[in-house]
């Protein structure tokens, strides 16, 4: 579908997938801004992933309408994943707990 210069709507691309540079490219052609509030040197960045857009892909928008696309965080920024309490925590007492459980074949003896 070719989008003329007067067409007062556009829809939304689909941008998530898709990397910076690309992103770019595909929404000046369809005729919409992107921002990206975790970059804010955007217009620099290349090969990060688009992983969310709003408005989301299909949607209809003003001709010149930002876009907002966020990124996927790389190996140096962090991107550690989410570290929350596991449980039951562990038992105390380390191994030798662990080994003395009522019914183990290889009991530890002292």
């Amino acid at each position: 579908m070719r989008i003329t210069p007067g067409t007062p709507e556009v829809r939304v691309p689909r941008l998530v997938g898709l990397m910076a540079v690309d992103a770019r490219e595909t929404a000046e052609a369809r005729g919409v801004l992107l921002a990206a509030p975790d970059r804010p040197e955007f217009h620099l960045t290349v090969v990060d992933y688009v992983v969310r857009q709003y408005p989301p892909p299909g949607a209809e928008v003003p001709r010149g309408a930002v876009v907002t696309v966020w990124f996927e965080l790389g190996d140096a920024e962090g991107g550690a994943g989410v570290r929350e309490p596991r449980l039951p925590r562990p038992p105390s007492g380390g191994m030798r707990r662990e080994l003395d459980e009522p019914g183990d074949p290889f009991e530890v003896l002292r």
